[in-house]
């Protein structure tokens, strides 16, 4: 009778489901830019149809970037668990002896570092094509560097109830933009509260309160969800 061999860190399952993650988007380059290139498609066209206007893109600026990063964000949003579940590396997730809720936030972070991240790194660009006075941009991105692993802690809950669906794309936005909407309010309220020359670090904090929070509850949620899929 073989004894078992050592069982992985919590460090090590981390790194090794990065690496496949970053290693299957490789594969896939072209995938990887679509986000960017509909956020910059989005800016661009709200910025074509208010006809340039200075003044009109700068009071509009905070909500169509961060509308942009949004629906940007949900474009890959349906992936994030489905194709684990097609290849069967989802029913390995539950075998393994890794806790799933590790591994659920794992590739949160996977998915916000190829999706997500990227955004927050081209929001000056984007920014600067909303005409957004520079003085804002700090709370710009701010707003997104916090706001961000929000939307996608709370899209990988939606998206673990739906993985076992198929076609889930519609019903997936229709419930997880109820939860994108005070994400939202609260990012694009920062920058409009610093525009008016109020104080943002309220709107900032909510974000960062509901963050932590997110972090503490949405792996968990998500690893429940996906039990229920694959019982």
């Amino acid at each position: 009778m073989s004894l078992p061999g050592p069982q992985p860190s919590l460090l090590d399952a981390a790194r090794a489901l990065l690496a496949r993650d970053l290693k299957l988007l490789w594969r896939r380059r072209g995938d990887a830019a679509q986000p960017i290139l509909f956020a910059l498609l989005v800016v661009a066209l709200f910025a074509l149809a208010l006809g340039g206007n200075p003044d009109l893109l700068q009071r509009v600026a905070a909500a169509v970037l961060w509308l942009s990063v949004l629906l940007a964000g949900l474009l890959s949003l349906d992936t994030l668990f489905r194709g684990d579940a097609e290849d069967g590396s989802l029913e390995q997730w539950l075998l393994s002896p890794v806790p799933l809720p590790w591994l659920v936030a794992v590739r949160v972070f996977s998915h916000w570092l190829t999706t997500a991240f990227p955004l927050v790194l081209v929001s000056p660009l984007l920014a600067e094509l909303m005409q957004l006075p520079r003085a804002q941009l700090p709370v710009l991105v701010a707003s997104l560097a916090l706001g961000t692993p929000l939307l996608s802690l709370l899209g990988a809950v939606v998206a673990a109830l739906t993985v076992g669906m198929r076609r889930s794309g519609i019903l997936l936005a229709l419930l997880v933009l109820p939860l994108y909407v005070p994400v939202l309010v609260f990012g694009a309220g920062a920058v409009a509260a610093a525009a008016q020359g109020f104080d943002a670090s309220g709107a900032l904090l909510l974000l960062g309160a509901g963050l932590v929070v997110s972090l503490l509850l949405a792996p968990l949620t998500a690893a429940a969800a996906i039990r229920i899929a694959n019982s």
